[in-house]
């Protein structure tokens, strides 16, 4: 997971309002708990920006191999960077900080992250879970962690968010295959991809408008190719990222669909001069005729 220091924890506190009531069973939580470090083997909450947590935490687990049992099952989710603010939500739960009063997450924290997440969790059969139903969590006018991340309405780009399809670096096995794939999809491009920024939670891409060559179009116009696989960049945080192996510019060659509004990239291929196949079938594509076509 992203590793966040110092500086969030001040920015978190600064977040913190000043008044409300934690309620009874906090009241008896924060009673009967006890501050402990938070241990190494905890990989979604260590090294957060603050050193111990609470325990039993606000989920009601009562034993730490327990918590670093039940938090271990969303590490699969962070990694599809589905919201910047998702660990630092689930962490103000499976390891609450040890102030003087227990601190929950905002009802519009949970809100948010739930609104991005739980769409890629419904793509592998998980329901948004019972035990974080947001009406749970107090409003924002109460003591509460509020989300760290910029508003995602402010934003002129929508909030990265992960698609269902696993996407990875495609290894360009012959030319035949390639062909076979560029056939079978609605668009082929080859572009450039710039890595914009590096940050602790979500990298932002760019395409290179000079480095669009356009193999395919298929349903869409030439002229409009840029602007959707910018899009693509934008929303499939998780996709790019793994096509990109943590390089910081690129040349690939990707091919996918058109779904009503956006482009779906299926297959990517690294532009390198090792990919001799890859090489070929791009030379041999300006004459190749597809099977529809050649019958």
């Amino acid at each position: 997971p992203s590793r966040l220091g110092g500086p969030w924890l001040l920015g978190l506190l600064a977040r913190l309002l000043l008044w409300g009531s934690p309620g009874a069973w906090a009241s008896y939580l924060r009673r009967s708990s006890s501050c402990t470090p938070i241990p190494h083997r905890m990989a979604l909450c260590y090294d957060i920006g603050y050193s111990e947590m609470r325990i039993p935490n606000l989920l009601e687990h009562e034993t730490m191999s327990e918590v670093i049992q039940q938090s271990s099952s969303w590490l699969p989710l962070l990694a599809r960077e589905c919201h910047p603010d998702a660990r630092i939500f689930l962490c103000s739960l499976f390891a609450p900080i040890c102030l003087d009063r227990l601190i929950y997450p905002c009802r519009s924290l949970c809100e948010a992250v739930k609104r991005s997440c739980a769409p890629v969790m419904a793509c592998y059969g998980y329901p948004w879970p019972e035990i974080l139903n947001c009406n749970k969590f107090p409003a924002d006018h109460e003591l509460c962690i509020a989300a760290v991340s910029t508003d995602e309405n402010s934003s002129s780009r929508r909030m990265p968010r992960a698609s269902c399809k696993d996407c990875e670096l495609e290894e360009a096995s012959t030319a035949r295959e390639i062909l076979e794939n560029l056939c079978a999809n609605d668009f082929a491009v080859k572009i450039r991809i710039l890595r914009k920024n590096i940050t602790t939670t979500i990298s932002d891409f760019d395409l290179d408008p000079s480095r669009v060559e356009v193999l395919k179009h298929g349903p869409l116009l030439r002229t409009e190719i840029p602007t959707r696989l910018q899009q693509w960049l934008d929303i499939d945080a998780t996709c790019v990222h793994n096509i990109m192996r943590g390089t910081h510019a690129g040349v690939f060659v990707v091919s996918g669909e058109v779904q009503s509004d956006k482009v779906v990239v299926n297959k990517a291929y690294a532009w390198q001069k090792k990919n001799r196949n890859l090489h070929q079938a791009v030379r041999r594509w300006k004459h190749h005729r597809c099977p529809e076509q050649a019958g």
